[in-house]
Protein backbone atom coordinates (compact mmCIF):
# COMPACT_ATOMS: atom_id res chain seq x y z
CA UNK A 1 0.00 0.00 0.00
CA UNK A 2 1.43 3.35 -1.01
CA UNK A 3 0.57 6.77 0.32
CA UNK A 4 1.20 9.80 -1.83
CA UNK A 5 0.80 13.53 -1.62
CA UNK A 6 2.81 14.09 1.54
CA UNK A 7 6.33 15.25 2.37
CA UNK A 8 8.73 12.31 2.41
CA UNK A 9 12.21 13.73 2.85
CA UNK A 10 12.20 16.62 5.29
CA UNK A 11 13.65 16.58 8.77
CA UNK A 12 11.29 16.34 11.68
CA UNK A 13 10.83 19.77 13.24
CA UNK A 14 8.82 21.23 16.06
CA UNK A 15 5.09 20.80 15.37
CA UNK A 16 3.15 23.89 14.40
CA UNK A 17 0.09 25.39 16.01
CA UNK A 18 -1.57 23.00 18.47
CA UNK A 19 -4.79 21.74 16.81
CA UNK A 20 -7.98 21.25 18.88
CA UNK A 21 -8.00 17.45 18.88
CA UNK A 22 -4.48 17.11 20.26
CA UNK A 23 -5.10 19.97 22.68
CA UNK A 24 -8.20 18.40 24.23
CA UNK A 25 -6.56 14.98 24.42
CA UNK A 26 -3.65 16.55 26.30
CA UNK A 27 -6.01 18.36 28.66
CA UNK A 28 -8.09 15.22 29.29
CA UNK A 29 -5.10 12.97 29.96
CA UNK A 30 -3.26 15.42 32.18
CA UNK A 31 -6.43 16.45 34.00
CA UNK A 32 -7.39 12.85 34.80
CA UNK A 33 -3.80 12.11 35.84
CA UNK A 34 -3.87 14.97 38.37
CA UNK A 35 -7.34 14.04 39.57
CA UNK A 36 -6.21 10.45 40.05
CA UNK A 37 -3.13 11.57 41.96
CA UNK A 38 -5.17 13.59 44.47
CA UNK A 39 -8.18 11.27 44.86
CA UNK A 40 -6.66 7.77 44.62
CA UNK A 41 -7.37 7.14 48.31
CA UNK A 42 -11.09 7.88 47.80
CA UNK A 43 -11.78 6.33 44.39
CA UNK A 44 -10.51 3.10 42.82
CA UNK A 45 -9.56 4.49 39.42
CA UNK A 46 -7.71 1.36 38.29
CA UNK A 47 -10.57 -1.10 38.80
CA UNK A 48 -13.30 1.30 37.72
CA UNK A 49 -11.76 2.87 34.61
CA UNK A 50 -8.66 0.79 33.85
CA UNK A 51 -8.89 -2.10 31.41
CA UNK A 52 -9.56 -5.27 33.40
CA UNK A 53 -10.49 -8.02 30.89
CA UNK A 54 -12.41 -10.05 33.47
CA UNK A 55 -14.61 -7.05 34.27
CA UNK A 56 -15.07 -6.17 30.60
CA UNK A 57 -16.37 -9.67 29.97
CA UNK A 58 -18.84 -9.14 32.80
CA UNK A 59 -20.24 -5.94 31.34
CA UNK A 60 -17.74 -3.15 32.08
CA UNK A 61 -17.39 -2.38 28.37
CA UNK A 62 -16.70 1.31 29.03
CA UNK A 63 -13.22 0.27 30.15
CA UNK A 64 -12.33 -0.39 26.50
CA UNK A 65 -12.39 3.39 26.13
CA UNK A 66 -11.63 4.87 29.55
CA UNK A 67 -8.34 3.00 30.09
CA UNK A 68 -6.74 5.25 27.46
CA UNK A 69 -6.97 8.25 29.78
CA UNK A 70 -5.41 6.62 32.84
CA UNK A 71 -1.67 6.74 33.53
CA UNK A 72 0.38 5.49 36.41
CA UNK A 73 0.70 8.06 39.19
CA UNK A 74 3.81 6.22 40.41
CA UNK A 75 5.79 7.06 37.28
CA UNK A 76 5.77 10.55 35.84
CA UNK A 77 7.61 9.24 32.79
CA UNK A 78 4.57 7.19 31.75
CA UNK A 79 2.33 10.15 31.01
CA UNK A 80 5.24 12.42 30.07
CA UNK A 81 6.44 10.27 27.18
CA UNK A 82 2.92 9.45 26.00
CA UNK A 83 1.89 13.10 25.89
CA UNK A 84 5.17 14.06 24.23
CA UNK A 85 4.50 11.48 21.49
CA UNK A 86 0.92 12.71 21.11
CA UNK A 87 2.15 16.28 20.64
CA UNK A 88 5.06 15.40 18.33
CA UNK A 89 3.28 13.02 15.95
CA UNK A 90 -0.39 13.79 16.50
CA UNK A 91 -0.11 17.49 15.66
CA UNK A 92 1.09 16.95 12.11
CA UNK A 93 -1.40 14.15 11.53
CA UNK A 94 -4.32 16.30 12.67
CA UNK A 95 -3.17 19.18 10.48
CA UNK A 96 -3.07 16.74 7.56
CA UNK A 97 -6.29 14.81 8.24
CA UNK A 98 -8.45 17.27 10.10
CA UNK A 99 -9.73 16.98 13.67
CA UNK A 100 -12.67 14.65 13.08
CA UNK A 101 -10.74 11.99 11.21
CA UNK A 102 -7.76 12.25 13.56
CA UNK A 103 -9.90 11.72 16.69
CA UNK A 104 -11.82 8.88 15.04
CA UNK A 105 -8.56 7.13 14.19
CA UNK A 106 -7.19 7.72 17.69
CA UNK A 107 -10.27 6.17 19.34
CA UNK A 108 -10.42 3.25 16.89
CA UNK A 109 -6.78 2.38 17.58
CA UNK A 110 -7.20 2.73 21.34
CA UNK A 111 -10.38 0.66 21.55
CA UNK A 112 -9.00 -1.87 19.06
CA UNK A 113 -5.86 -2.27 21.17
CA UNK A 114 -8.07 -2.86 24.23
CA UNK A 115 -10.00 -5.59 22.40
CA UNK A 116 -6.69 -7.26 21.54
CA UNK A 117 -5.67 -7.18 25.21
CA UNK A 118 -8.97 -8.76 26.28
CA UNK A 119 -8.70 -11.51 23.66
CA UNK A 120 -5.07 -12.34 24.45
CA UNK A 121 -5.78 -12.41 28.19
CA UNK A 122 -8.33 -15.19 27.62
CA UNK A 123 -5.72 -17.53 26.15
CA UNK A 124 -2.29 -16.43 27.38
CA UNK A 125 -2.67 -13.93 30.19
CA UNK A 126 -4.31 -13.00 33.44
CA UNK A 127 -7.76 -11.46 32.83
CA UNK A 128 -7.66 -9.94 36.30
CA UNK A 129 -4.69 -7.66 35.59
CA UNK A 130 -5.41 -4.04 34.68
CA UNK A 131 -3.94 -2.24 31.68
CA UNK A 132 -3.74 1.55 31.52
CA UNK A 133 -2.30 4.21 29.26
CA UNK A 134 -2.74 5.83 25.87
CA UNK A 135 0.07 3.82 24.29
CA UNK A 136 -2.22 1.60 22.20
CA UNK A 137 -3.78 4.63 20.50
CA UNK A 138 -0.39 6.32 20.21
CA UNK A 139 1.21 3.34 18.50
CA UNK A 140 -1.57 3.66 15.93
CA UNK A 141 -0.69 7.35 15.55
CA UNK A 142 2.97 6.44 15.20
CA UNK A 143 2.16 3.89 12.49
CA UNK A 144 0.11 6.44 10.53
CA UNK A 145 2.93 8.97 10.77
CA UNK A 146 5.45 6.41 9.53
CA UNK A 147 3.22 5.54 6.56
CA UNK A 148 2.35 9.10 5.60
CA UNK A 149 5.80 10.60 6.19
CA UNK A 150 8.13 7.58 5.85
CA UNK A 151 11.35 9.44 4.99
CA UNK A 152 11.00 12.21 7.55
CA UNK A 153 14.00 12.02 9.86
CA UNK A 154 13.40 11.98 13.61
CA UNK A 155 15.74 11.53 16.56
CA UNK A 156 15.63 8.00 17.96
CA UNK A 157 16.24 8.18 21.74
CA UNK A 158 16.67 11.95 21.12
CA UNK A 159 20.17 11.21 19.75
CA UNK A 160 20.23 9.14 16.55
CA UNK A 161 18.61 10.52 13.37
CA UNK A 162 16.46 7.86 11.72
CA UNK A 163 13.70 7.79 9.13
CA UNK A 164 10.18 7.54 10.51
CA UNK A 165 9.44 4.25 8.74
CA UNK A 166 12.42 2.57 10.43
CA UNK A 167 11.50 4.09 13.77
CA UNK A 168 8.06 2.47 13.53
CA UNK A 169 9.64 -0.89 12.69
CA UNK A 170 12.00 -0.66 15.65
CA UNK A 171 9.25 0.29 18.09
CA UNK A 172 7.06 -2.53 16.79
CA UNK A 173 9.90 -5.03 17.15
CA UNK A 174 10.59 -3.88 20.71
CA UNK A 175 6.90 -4.20 21.64
CA UNK A 176 6.78 -7.68 20.09
CA UNK A 177 9.87 -8.83 21.98
CA UNK A 178 8.63 -7.45 25.30
CA UNK A 179 5.22 -9.05 24.82
CA UNK A 180 6.92 -12.43 24.38
CA UNK A 181 9.18 -11.81 27.38
CA UNK A 182 6.12 -11.83 29.64
CA UNK A 183 5.41 -9.86 32.78
CA UNK A 184 2.86 -7.10 33.25
CA UNK A 185 3.48 -3.74 34.84
CA UNK A 186 0.05 -2.35 34.01
CA UNK A 187 1.29 -1.03 30.65
CA UNK A 188 0.61 -3.80 28.13
CA UNK A 189 2.89 -4.41 25.17
CA UNK A 190 0.03 -6.39 23.66
CA UNK A 191 -1.85 -3.08 23.55
CA UNK A 192 1.08 -1.54 21.66
CA UNK A 193 0.98 -4.30 19.06
CA UNK A 194 -2.80 -4.10 18.96
CA UNK A 195 -2.64 -0.38 18.22
CA UNK A 196 -0.24 -1.02 15.35
CA UNK A 197 -2.36 -3.82 13.92
CA UNK A 198 -5.70 -2.02 14.20
CA UNK A 199 -4.19 1.19 12.82
CA UNK A 200 -2.84 -0.66 9.81
CA UNK A 201 -6.14 -2.45 9.15
CA UNK A 202 -8.04 0.84 9.51
CA UNK A 203 -5.81 2.69 7.07
CA UNK A 204 -5.65 -0.17 4.61
CA UNK A 205 -9.43 -0.54 4.70
CA UNK A 206 -9.92 3.18 4.14
CA UNK A 207 -7.63 3.28 1.15
CA UNK A 208 -9.19 0.13 -0.28
CA UNK A 209 -12.56 1.87 -0.02
CA UNK A 210 -11.09 4.87 -1.83
CA UNK A 211 -9.74 2.54 -4.52
CA UNK A 212 -13.16 0.90 -4.85
CA UNK A 213 -14.80 4.30 -5.23
CA UNK A 214 -12.27 5.15 -7.95
CA UNK A 215 -13.09 2.01 -9.92
CA UNK A 216 -16.81 2.65 -9.49
CA UNK A 217 -16.37 6.10 -11.01
CA UNK A 218 -14.34 4.62 -13.84
CA UNK A 219 -17.10 2.05 -14.49
CA UNK A 220 -19.81 4.72 -14.53
CA UNK A 221 -17.77 6.82 -16.98
CA UNK A 222 -17.27 3.77 -19.22
CA UNK A 223 -21.01 3.00 -19.24
CA UNK A 224 -21.77 6.62 -20.08
CA UNK A 225 -19.30 6.65 -22.99
CA UNK A 226 -20.69 3.35 -24.29
CA UNK A 227 -24.24 4.71 -24.17
CA UNK A 228 -23.10 7.80 -26.09
CA UNK A 229 -21.48 5.66 -28.79
CA UNK A 230 -24.60 3.51 -29.13
CA UNK A 231 -26.72 6.62 -29.50
CA UNK A 232 -24.41 8.03 -32.18
CA UNK A 233 -24.51 4.74 -34.13
CA UNK A 234 -28.31 4.70 -33.89
CA UNK A 235 -28.59 8.29 -35.14
CA UNK A 236 -26.28 7.64 -38.10
CA UNK A 237 -28.27 4.55 -39.08
CA UNK A 238 -31.55 6.40 -38.64
CA UNK A 239 -30.38 9.25 -40.90
CA UNK A 240 -29.18 6.76 -43.54
CA UNK A 241 -32.57 5.01 -43.66
CA UNK A 242 -34.50 8.23 -44.31
CA UNK A 243 -35.88 8.85 -47.81
CA UNK A 244 -33.95 11.56 -49.73
CA UNK A 245 -35.58 14.89 -50.30
CA UNK A 246 -37.02 15.43 -53.77
CA UNK A 247 -36.60 18.86 -55.31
Amino acid sequence: MRFSGYSRSSDFGLPGRLPPGVKWLLIANIGIFLLNAFTADRFDWLTSLGLVPALVLHGAVWQLFTYMFLHSTHSLGHILFNMLALWMFGTQLEHTWGTRRFLSYYVVCGVGAAVCVVLVSLFAGDPGVATIGASGALFGILLAYGLLFPDTRILFMLIFPIKAKYFVMIMGAIAFYLSLAGGNSGISNVAHLGGLLVGYLYLRGRFLRLDAAYFQRQYRDWKLQRAKRKFQVYMRKHDKDKEPWVH
